[in-house]
């Protein structure tokens, strides 16, 4: 597997990605086969109904499946694919994606995601739920073991 990962690296990471740092995302927690993270909801990312774009939620989704991964495999990963169901509209102050391992394997981890909305108050609504693969690729920064 590659090198280990730590909440440090984690944010380094998603700091080097210019999309990531445009939609002002961090990495709220960092661990243990789960990871969260957490952008602020504004104006340029809504749509023209008033919610959170799809797009949004898909990058949130994807990127914390993909950090879930990290906390068991290290890094040298990269999203094979995943499925995003949308359950409701997505508004409010916080939006929020937790994922979770459920099978970590040698070239592959499956991982499983809630997307969910904090309005001002902090009551918290389910969006959508992601599922995901992540492959274990190999980069000259990540050496294998």
């Amino acid at each position: 597997m590659s090198g280990t990962m730590d909440l440090e690296l984690a944010r380094k990471i998603l700091a080097e990605q210019p999309f990531s740092r445009l939609l002002g995302a961090r990495v709220a927690a960092f661990g243990d086969g789960e990871a969260t993270l957490e952008l602020d909801i504004r104006e340029e990312l809504l749509q023209q109904y008033g919610f959170v774009h799809g797009g949004v939620l898909s990058y949130a989704a994807d990127n914390t499946l993909t950090l879930a991964a990290g906390t068991v495999v290290g890094a040298g990963l990269i999203t094979s694919g995943f499925t995003i169901d949308y359950l409701r509209p997505a508004t409010g102050a916080l939006l929020r994606a937790h994922a979770q391992v459920v099978r970590a394997g040698r070239t592959r981890v499956v991982c499983r995601c809630d997307v969910t909305t904090l309005d001002a108050s902090g009551a918290e609504t389910l969006c959508a739920v992601a599922q995901g693969n992540i492959a274990v690729i190999d980069t000259p920064d990540t050496p294998r073991s």
